[in-house]
């Protein structure tokens, strides 16, 4: 089946984000490093922000939990735009093709409400997005079926029209059982020849 619509995830696919962008530079020791994030500010807690948690209350209640840890954990509440890395430049060329091309492209992300008012002034290619969909103001996180059907509903296309493109496979796995054609995307993945094999109007690089 021709698909007419792409749908892309920001974080790690059009643009980079690592909480150790930030951390790198506060703790030396790449131990001391590696324990405060897998024991204190873990990607467990940051999904929080993704349900619509503000920063500050999120980094109030885990200072409380780790008081040993306060100044590092508000560092993520005072510089947390620093957790943000660069832009993917093959991925904003594919969608500026696609764009150009006429086919509506939409934002689906697992991203926090005011942590994506933070830089999202600063990101001119979401000028390019017909639509965007962030977890943290709706309230609902991939892979949650219903924040695909919240898409689908509010800009009025199908499943069996769209190719989603995302980097974690429960995402993946969860729009193609909704009926999407699913992209993994990595650093390996050829995003031009698979969207060009659903029928998409991309170059081939």
């Amino acid at each position: 089946m021709t698909r007419r619509i792409a749908v892309f995830d920001l974080g790690n696919v059009v643009v980079r984000w690592d909480r150790r962008y930030l951390y790198e530079k506060l703790i030396s020791d790449a131990n001391e490093l590696d324990w405060f994030l897998e024991n204190v500010l873990t990607l467990a807690e940051n999904a929080v922000l993704d349900r619509g948690t503000p920063l500050s209350e999120m980094t109030r209640d885990l200072a409380r939990r780790h008081p040993a840890q306060a100044d590092l954990i508000d560092a993520f509440r005072t510089r947390w735009s620093e957790t943000v890395g660069e832009v993917l430049d093959q991925t904003v060329a594919v969608l500026d093709e696609l764009s150009e091309g006429g086919v509506p492209c939409y934002a689906l992300s697992n991203w926090g409400a005011d942590t994506f008012e933070q830089v999202r002034d600063g990101f001119g290619w979401l000028d390019r997005f017909a639509g965007v969909v962030i977890s943290g103001q709706e309230g609902v996180v991939k892979p949650d079926p219903a924040i695909f059907t919240l898409l689908c509903e509010r800009y009025r296309f199908r499943p069996d029209e769209a190719v989603f493109i995302d980097d974690s496979p429960a995402n993946v796995a969860a729009a193609q059982a909704l009926g999407f054609a699913s992209l993994l995307f990595s650093e390996s993945l050829d995003l031009r020849a698979a969207l060009i094999a659903q029928g998409l109007p991309v170059a081939v690089d």
